[in-house]
């Protein structure tokens, strides 16, 4: 069954599905309003005595449908009951721009929050989630009966424990991550956020959040590192360079030292041999160097602005505030700029989008361009892209692309176009990829006395009201590739008679979807438009990814244009459309890769987390204090029982206790004469019970919830101490094995292997900590539980300021670990 087989065979099941809905127009028509309403209660009680969602499906659409007359003016089409039921089937619904998929994710959305367990309506910014939550969507929600939430960046706990205890909840898919990693590192369980944890999400935008932002894990970081200034020592070799010391792979946009290149390293640096393991630091910062001076460019990848080193987002041409790139790579452009270099922090809490949108019961989305990746969202969501064909035809005509030999000439026939067009009155859209590109046709623009406005990470504050007047008469404007999405252009009076939006495409992006979704701004609803893409052979896809064969047909070029006329060749487009296949293909194996690695910390995570809620969630942890004081002692005894012939053992009594109560009991503890009495099990059975004995007479000197208490701060304390040390372990194994690879290692085998090793020791360690203090540590009737790191922040943007949890008091001097 091929992949469009798929969408036919879910099509033809659905419109039958969606025939019944609409068969259902009139008699709901005929409710009253409260009648209408009440429907809800009635769904409610029919889920609790045995029916399905899927059984309720068409009554409940139904209800939506009618109701949605009443509160928004707006009937949903049926092309919008197709892709509300693609969407309840935890499937991707790719419908164009402007056919209305907000109002379509109403259906399943109000469906799926029947059962009381939430759902999550996710989308790419804050202010598309307050749009629809606070707007006419909302109050169709609010109508119905069902309560709306909104999660947004600076809300207090309570705030947003109240957001995610709601039916709905509009919410950013960068907070919701935020919000269960932070989840994680709260002292009480009644600060958990999210308490129903993760039932089912409808994602706006699907292919952008899924695929666009998968390789950017999220991270919250603590107090930083006090890195040597290696910073700007390895910026200072970097720019040192000549030609021969590196080579720069275009193709990949990588850049690694030659031969020449390591000998001036290793003797400007003073050591021996620059691959050794014991200076990974050292070549980290080298190769952040590198790959800052020659492979990433102001203006393009960042910008900086009052001293500060800022992203440009590659997809959608924003300013990401407060991120920074990871891995030190960001602290190596500001020394390559020369600002302030800020200090590296330690990652204390990290997870891909892919890991936790997989952790939902049930994921769907909706997007207009998701269908050229649906085999990687079947390989990794388990979800299919179904076409939903549009409510009206699309008559857009999308002309064939326009190819010139050098930039200049291309943005000059560009520009030619819309001066032509913009004399008539059309009102253009011109898409760029880069922020330089933009400014650069802006200039040309001014230039020519044509009034425009420029939408670019430098203001995208204004997008939405830029974005919703660029179909008006005369409007002409330039976009970064995909701001203003899920803003809607709408077309001014008289502009469908002058041929309606013209889309002027100056490049070509790595991802096709991305220029259909830029093709996709014009021709909705049945409105006329047109698009057009005008490209180059200086191009940055074309020189990436053109191949051998492109070189040889630019020359041919060269010698047809001589006149600057622009080129429509077949060949050239095939070259263009294989030249992004092949991108596409080497962006989704990175993106594999990530998740690999990933999976590794995926796993170790969910243990450790498991652990946490369980100190959080149970009364007492006293028998999981007691299991830890076995294998502790299990473990470390061996050392003390050597075997001596077959059943005999050399007990070494005086090594046990001097060992034992070093770490574990408190001195005179143990009975020698005793001890001498025992057998090799004896002995281990005894300093068992004298530890649980240490435990248990604790008991006796406080009420047992301070007892329970005592041990739940010691097991959240150490877990965490342990588990962000881990963490930047593992960042740290991660950069040392890509080193291996030169020595043909597979670095994913090495770092599975040793992150295994690492998490076992980390485990033991846990034990032996918790245990040990348990023994030890001496009980205040002012237990407080308190937070490993203060002052966390996330890669994008301040972290919320937590509400204080409620404090029972600790003497700092008390707790054993204040004291190192």
């Amino acid at each position: 069954m091929g992949l469009f087989d798929s969408t036919k065979k879910a099509l033809k099941k659905y419109k039958k599905i969606a025939l019944k809905i609409e068969a259902l127009k009139e008699q709901y028509q005929k409710l009253s309003d409260e009648e209408l309403k009440a429907q809800t209660e009635i769904f409610k009680t029919r889920l609790k005595n045995g029916e399905t969602l899927d059984d309720i499906l068409v009554e409940a659409f139904a209800t939506v449908r009618e109701a949605s007359t009443r509160v928004t003016g707006m009937t949903p089409f049926f092309v919008q009951l197709l892709g509300g039921i693609a969407i309840h089937n935890g499937n991707i619904a790719e419908m164009k721009t402007g056919e209305g998929k907000t109002l379509t994710a109403v259906m399943p959305a109000y469906l799926n929050a029947l059962n009381g367990q939430g759902v999550h309506i996710v989308t790419v910014n804050e202010y598309l989630a307050r749009r629809e939550a606070e707007g006419i969507i909302g109050d169709l929600f609010r109508f119905l009966g069902l309560t709306v939430g909104l999660n947004l960046r600076d809300l207090t706990r309570e705030e947003k424990k109240a957001a995610y205890a709601c039916d709905i909840m509009y919410s950013t898919n960068s907070e919701l991550g935020f919000d269960y990693l932070r989840d994680h590192m709260v002292l009480y369980h009644q600060d958990m956020v999210a308490q129903r944890g993760y039932p089912y999400a409808i994602i706006d935008e699907v292919d952008s959040i899924l695929i666009d932002e998968a390789r950017t894990p999220l991270i919250i970081s603590g107090p930083a590192k006090q890195t040597q200034n290696l910073y700007q020592q390895a910026d200072r070799f970097a720019k040192s360079l000549s030609d021969e010391d590196y080579e720069l792979d275009v193709e990949s946009n990588t850049v690694e030292l030659t031969e020449s290149g390591i000998n001036k390293a290793e003797n400007l640096f003073g050591i021996d041999n620059l691959y050794d393991l014991k200076h990974v630091s050292l070549l980290h910062h080298i190769n952040n160097a590198l790959k800052a001076n020659y492979t990433m460019h102001r203006d393009k990848e960042y910008l900086v602005q009052d001293g500060e080193v800022l992203i440009i987002d590659q997809f959608t041409g924003r300013i990401l505030r407060g991120r920074q790139f990871s891995e030190g790579l960001h602290q190596a452009l500001e020394a390559k700029e020369g600002v302030e270099v800020k200090k590296e922090t330690v990652t204390v809490a990290t997870i891909t989008y892919q890991n936790f949108f997989r952790m939902y019961k049930k994921l769907s989305g909706m997007t207009g361009t998701a269908k050229t990746e649906e085999p990687e969202f079947i390989e990794i969501y388990n979800m299919q892209v179904i076409e939903i064909p549009t409510n009206k035809p699309v008559i857009r005509e999308d002309a064939p692309d326009y190819f010139f030999v050098t930039k200049e000439q291309k943005l000059n026939a560009l520009v030619d176009e819309v001066e032509r067009r913009h004399n008539l009155g059309q009102p253009i859209l011109i898409g760029t990829i880069a922020v330089e590109t933009s400014e650069e046709i802006s200039m040309l623009l001014r230039k020519r006395r044509i009034q425009h406005e420029v939408l670019n990470a430098k203001n995208h504050e204004r997008e939405a009201e830029i974005v919703a007047k660029a179909g008006q008469k005369y409007a002409v404007t330039i976009a970064t590739n995909m701001a203003g999405r899920g803003t809607d252009i709408k077309l001014g009076e008289g502009v469908a008679e002058l041929g309606g939006l013209a889309v002027l495409g100056s490049e070509k992006h790595e991802a096709r979807r991305i220029d259909n979704q830029l093709r996709g701004r014009s021709g909705r609803q049945g409105d006329p438009g047109f698009s057009r893409f005008y490209l180059s052979a200086e191009d940055e896809l074309m020189i990436r990814r053109g191949g051998e064969r492109f070189k040889t047909i630019i020359g041919t070029l060269e010698k047809a244009q001589v006149t600057g006329q622009p080129v429509t060749s077949r060949m050239i487009s095939s070259i263009i459309t294989g030249a992004q296949k092949r991108s596409e293909g080497i962006n989704s194996e990175i993106r594999k890769s990530v998740l690999k690695y990933d999976d590794v910390l995926r796993l170790q995570r969910e243990i450790i987390y498991e652990q946490r809620t369980m100190v959080l969630t149970t009364e007492s942890v006293e028998d999981k204090v007691e299991l830890f004081i076995n294998q502790v002692v299990e473990s470390e005894i061996d050392e003390f029982i050597e075997p001596v012939g077959r059943g005999k053992f050399n007990i070494k009594d005086d090594s046990i206790i001097q060992h034992f109560e070093s770490f574990l009991l408190p001195k005179g503890t143990l009975d020698k004469q005793h001890l001498e009495t025992l057998d090799e099990n004896g002995v281990v059975e005894y300093v068992k019970q004298k530890a649980k004995e240490a435990l248990h007479s604790k008991k006796n000197d406080v009420p047992i919830e301070i007892y329970n208490e005592f041990l739940k701060v010691i097991m959240l304390r150490v877990i965490d101490t342990y588990w962000m040390r881990h963490i930047d372990t593992m960042q740290e194994l991660r950069q040392g094995v890509r080193l291996q690879s030169y020595g043909q290692q597979n670095p994913l085998i090495i770092y599975q292997k040793e992150g295994k090793r690492l998490f076992d020791e980390m485990l033991y360690n846990i034990s032996r900590d918790v245990a040990r203090y348990a023994c030890l540590g001496r009980i205040q009737v002012n237990v407080e539980r308190e937070a490993v790191v203060k002052n966390t922040s996330t890669n994008q943007g301040d972290s919320q300021k937590p509400n204080k949890p409620k404090k029972v008091k600790v003497h700092r001097n008390q707790l054993p670990w204040m004291r190192r």
